[in-house]
């Protein structure tokens, strides 16, 4: 099984911004974690602080690969263009969030990738991509 973890801008920078909304660990880290604790799903990684990198990753993997857990960050609130590529491929995309985006500012309400998600976790902190995982095993 092969899964593609793909985050949005500012998350390169995951235990140094916000801790306290983010926590202090950073993604590179939790990656090794995840990799340790999936060892039957090849996972791979891409960051990108730039909304035509993501939808390019997206029509890279997305027709190849089993899932892909997306953190498309601030990006999730703005960019058509990444709810169109998560429509147009015919890999499974799981939405996710470290924090809920509820419990913050009206406008991190609306997402424009669930309409094309699989499903969508949110405020689980770094768990929210363990639990995405799992999605795609069950």
């Amino acid at each position: 099984m092969k899964i593609m973890i793909i985050n949005g801008p500012n998350l390169n920078l995951l235990g140094k911004r916000e801790p306290e909304v983010y926590g202090s660990t950073t993604f590179e880290d939790y990656f090794g974690q995840l990799k340790t604790k999936f060892p039957q799903v090849e996972l791979s990684y891409f960051q990108s602080n730039i909304e035509g990198e993501i939808i390019g990753k997206i029509q890279e993997v997305g027709f190849d690969y089993d899932g892909i857990v997306l953190n498309a960050a601030s990006y999730t609130h703005t960019s058509v263009g990444i709810g169109d590529a998560v429509k147009a491929v015919t890999t499974p995309v799981v939405e996710v969030h470290i924090s809920n985006t509820h419990k913050r500012e009206e406008y991190r309400h609306v997402s424009f990738i669930s309409p094309g998600a699989k499903g969508v976790i949110l405020g689980f902190g770094l768990q929210s991509y363990d639990l995405a995982i799992q999605s795609f095993l069950g």
